[in-house]
């Protein structure tokens, strides 16, 4: 079975996310590769025998979705931070298929408030792939509220490791906005041409 490769990001210097903290969570985006590669190995094992091994199976199985996702989300999080910010430019195909269906300046806004909702989580935002509207919701752990059919062109970390470090709990709002500072918005772009 071909095993999954970490992805190696170039994160230059952002602004009010150290360093440090891009560090420490790029060795848990690792974790999430090496977890899905053993989750991979011990399902292939099992499965020689799939009625005996039917309950381990199901729970490795379970948790496959988490680390798969876990690790997926990450790529998206980590490639928007590469290259430096760029703005949204008004002839973007991104923007303009976004604003069919409301003004980037009205989905923005919206967008950060749903990154604050309370507890662990992801602010991801899909294109539908049936009919090309773009969707934003909120993803608890890493697969729980993912849409199906959709894929996913922006994706904001909410889990405290994320930010607490620079931010401290009570920071949380200004990291979504610094997020969006540091965004390069050039990614998304190549993300939503990508997903069509």
């Amino acid at each position: 079975m071909k095993m999954f490769e970490e992805k190696k990001f170039n994160i230059g210097e952002l602004k009010g996310i150290s360093g440090k903290n891009i560090e420490e969570h790029l060795k848990l985006y690792s974790g999430y590769v090496k977890n899905l590669n053993l989750l991979c190995e011990k399902i292939g094992e099992y499965t020689a025998e799939p009625e005996k091994n039917a309950y381990v199976i199901g729970e490795l199985q379970r948790r496959f979705g988490f680390e798969f996702d876990g690790m997926r989300n990450h790529e998206i999080y980590f490639d928007s931070l590469e290259g430096g910010n760029h703005p949204l430019e008004d002839s973007s195909s991104f923007k303009k298929a976004l604003e069919k269906q409301v003004p980037f300046d009205k989905w923005l806004p919206a967008f950060k408030t749903l990154a604050m909702t309370r507890g662990v989580g992801w602010a991801m935002l899909y294109v539908d792939r049936k009919d090309g509207r773009l969707w934003h919701t909120y993803v608890g752990d890493h697969e729980l509220g993912q849409l199906t059919g959709c894929i996913p062109v922006l994706a904001l970390d909410m889990w405290e490791h994320a930010f607490v470090s620079d931010y401290q709990p009570s920071g949380k709002k200004q990291y979504v906005e610094d997020f969006f500072a540091n965004l390069n918005w050039n990614k998304i772009e190549a993300n939503f041409t990508e997903a069509q």
